[in-house]
């Protein structure tokens, strides 16, 4: 039996990141919503036995209409609650499984319900103790009744499944919230620098510009009467300067729209690590790259990964960015199962990007051979057009 639960996001997250993590909840809870209720076409568990009975069957389909009723809302109401209420709902549930045994073995549904309950809300010892306790209580149950002792195999070996499944479940999900948090984290304070270094270079840059400025239009002004001449040529030192200004300015707002190749890697890990895809990565020492070329490959990255997670199906990526001659080549290749569809927008606009620096961009891919994403893209590129 599969069962699953809420994984509620609950951490001290800075507030730039929180309205990522609300997304990223609101889609677990989505899927686990989903999970809820395909799990409920296991009550038919419950009703299988009444097949084989033939003394009292409608009272006892009527006994069994009536604590699947009850069940219901303790089941929806398991997954939004921890700690001592959820254990109290579990043990509900297992209580209900007993009360319906004597009318219909498939009372002992119920408990593996309960199991999974237990292995979602609670630490992994106190499951086990009260999965025990369970068992136990519903064998000395199955004697009071005299009934056949072979009812008890659903609930050891299927609900034993079910409780360890639900235990590593809920520590995988914990671990990928985790890493969710962790990866809008990394992106928050990478654009937090960059802000923070845009800030302080607009600041050196108009402080310093805005002074000579002020000061070359004052002592044209006064020149004006005296010396036109001389203020028209102060006044053409005022112009160059603010034109250079603007220029700067430009490329600096350039830069805040960036995408930083670290920052970029770091997220690549993290995303395919949430996702159980194992990243190496090998890269050489680079030379100083300028914006327009670090934003380029900090983008083929995250394109490239996007595509791994999405549609690669894949258990390993590997990402190489070494030096040839005057040039750089960017590699992404993974193990998936490989693609023969026409290029999406994302590599279309990537190669849009790095045509303009000269690069080029190559796709290898074929079905169950995986794909190898190639970047070329030369250091001595000419500048974008603007």
């Amino acid at each position: 039996m599969a069962a699953m639960s809420d994984a509620r996001i609950n951490t001290n997250a800075p507030a730039a990141s929180q309205g990522e993590a609300r997304a990223e909840q609101t889609a677990l809870d989505g899927r686990h919503l989903v999970w809820r209720r395909l799990n409920l076409v296991y009550l038919v568990f419950v009703f299988l036995p009444l097949i084989w009975q033939r003394e009292q069957l409608l009272l006892s389909l009527g006994v069994s209409i009536l604590a699947v009723a009850v069940f219901l809302p303790l089941y929806w109401k398991s997954f939004d609650l921890s700690g001592r209420k959820a254990l109290l709902v579990a043990a509900a549930i297992v209580v209900l499984g007993y009360a319906l045994t004597p009318w219909n073995p498939g009372g002992n549904s119920f408990l593996i319900y309960a199991f999974a309950t237990m292995g979602f809300t609670q630490p992994w010892r106190r499951a086990v103790v009260f999965a025990v306790i369970a068992i136990a209580g519903y064998a000395l149950l199955m004697a009071a009744l005299a009934a056949p002792m072979e009812f008890l195999i659903a609930p050891v070996l299927i609900g034993g499944i079910v409780l360890l499944g639900a235990v590593f479940g809920r520590r995988e999900m914990e671990r990928n919230a985790k890493l969710q948090l962790t990866q809008s984290e990394v992106d928050r304070l990478a654009r937090l620098a960059e802000r923070e270094r845009i800030a302080r270079d607009l600041h050196d840059l108009l402080g310093h510009t805005l002074s000579v400025i002020a000061m070359k239009s004052e002592l044209a002004r006064k020149l004006a009467e005296r010396d036109g001449s001389a203020s028209a040529t102060h006044m053409g030192e005022v112009e160059n300067v603010a034109r250079e200004a603007l220029k700067q300015v430009r490329e600096a707002v350039s830069g805040m729209r960036s995408a930083q190749l670290a920052a970029e890697l770091a997220n690549a890990r993290l995303v395919l690590l949430s996702a159980g895809v194992r990243l190496d990565v090998r890269i050489d020492p680079l030379p100083p790259l300028d914006v327009a070329q670090e934003n380029a490959l900090a983008m083929a990255v995250r394109e490239a990964i996007t595509n791994v997670v999405r549609h690669a199906n894949a258990e390993r990526v590997e990402i190489d960015l070494v030096r040839e001659g005057r040039s750089l080549r960017l590699d992404v290749q993974d193990n998936g199962r490989g693609c023969t569809t026409p290029a999406s927008g994302g590599l279309l606009g990537m190669r849009e990007r790095l045509g303009e620096l000269g690069g080029e961009v190559r796709m290898d891919s074929a079905l169950g051979a995986g794909t190898r994403l190639r970047v070329l893209l030369p250091l001595d590129a000419p500048a974008p057009r603007r």
